[in-house]
């Protein structure tokens, strides 16, 4: 039997309850100071663990202090300072060119929303999501690979594309709590809800998930 909306938002309501009692400081755990060094290393968190970026990032912002620093510098010499990150060429090349149109286009300032976000060279949707709720305070739903995973197996989607996933939590999830669920999505599936295997057996979500109830 297909699954209402009405007791789908239900269920995700509880979801968010459950993970807010098992993970109560839902923070990023990317290390920033300022909108752009969130911003900057969340570009660099694509294929990369957060812990990777964490270790790269104080050199990097300690040599190119602001927008202005970065928009002056060369490509090359970024790139080196995230070599171990991956993509670094790649990565390097969107930062520069993301500072440069902060300065020309939003007078030095990170945008607030996720139109303006979205411009920049490199930033999609997740990271633009991510900025606009962990620094401005604002409903937001960053799909990354954790949450689409756990969304999927608590059955709230079926899909694995971010932007639907995206959409359809937009749906169910309470605005005001929908960022710090993502967060706390990220935490349970790497602590319990693995890519690997779900431990449904140490899992605070078990009586609401198909899943579990499935192993069952």
């Amino acid at each position: 039997m297909r699954e209402s909306k009405k007791r789908k938002t239900e269920r995700a309501a509880e979801a968010v309850e459950l993970l807010e009692r098992e993970y109560p400081d839902a923070i990023c755990s990317l290390t920033y100071r300022d909108p752009l060094q969130l911003l900057i290393a969340t570009r660099l968190s694509a294929q990369c663990t957060d812990a990777r970026v964490n270790m790269v990032t104080p050199a990097l912002f300690a040599r190119f202090p602001d927008a202005a620093a970065f928009a002056a510098a060369d490509e090359e010499e970024v790139a080196e300072y995230i070599r171990s990150c991956g993509l670094f060429k790649t990565k390097a090349r969107d930062i520069v060119g993301m500072c440069r149109k902060i300065l020309s286009d939003f007078g030095g300032q990170v945008p607030d929303n996720l139109e303006d976000l979205t411009s920049l060279p490199g930033v999609g949707r997740k990271t633009a999501n991510l900025v606009c709720g962990d620094v401005f305070g604002k409903p937001a739903v960053v799909t990354d690979t954790h949450f689409i995973r756990l969304c999927n197996r608590m059955g709230f989607v079926d899909t694995k594309d971010p932007y639907k996933v995206e959409m359809a939590m937009v749906e169910l999830l309470p605005p005001a709590k929908s960022n710090d669920f993502c967060h706390r999505t990220v935490l349970h599936g790497r602590a319990v809800c693995t890519a690997r295997t779900a431990h449904c057996e140490a899992c605070c979500l078990a009586g609401i998930c198909p899943t579990a109830a499935g192993k069952k």
